[in-house]
């Protein structure tokens, strides 16, 4: 079996059976378990999630992402780093990039003042952290390939009479 195949379905629906992922593969139901759990041994399979379009709740949450720029350490690099700052609980994703911010991390909070407080407190006093930018997200359009409002051109026209 392909396991690139069996991860394409898993990561566009995490929530397809045993049964309909075997069928899909042409594969035994054994086998697509007895690869699924490797994948999670060996990390490729790191969990299973799905999409909330937050805004249709009553649930207040604010997202913001937060650009860095780090002073590497030597010998180190980013990597002593980036795990003092994926440890806070705040942090739901990381990434290290290239170009003039170093890394990126998303969070979320229930105030844009919570999320104000974890980079005054937290990041900010951080040694190797010589600057922060952070942006709160106003409106999910998309995620991760998923459209959140389907916009449709009619209902935008003006009426003319």
């Amino acid at each position: 079996m392909k396991q690139k195949h069996l991860l394409t379905l898993l990561e566009r629906n995490a929530r397809l059976s045993v049964t309909d992922l075997a069928a899909a593969l042409n594969e035994s139901e054994d086998n697509i378990l007895e690869t699924m759990n490797e994948l999670q041994k060996e990390k490729i399979i790191c969990g299973y999630h799905t999409l909330i379009n937050w805004d249709k709740t009553s649930t207040e949450r604010v997202m913001a992402f937060i650009e860095l720029n780090i002073s590497p350490e030597r010998e180190y690099g980013y990597d002593r780093i980036a795990k003092a700052i994926y440890q806070f609980e705040e942090v739901d994703t990381m990434y290290l990039l290239s170009g003039s911010k170093d890394f990126i991390i998303f969070i979320n909070g229930k105030t844009m003042q919570e999320i104000a407080k974890f980079v005054g407190s937290k990041l900010a006093c951080i040694n190797e952290v010589t600057g922060t930018a952070t942006s709160f997200v106003l409106k999910t359009y998309k995620v991760d390939g998923v459209i959140y409002e389907d916009h449709k051109d009619e209902d935008e026209r003006l009426i003319i009479t």
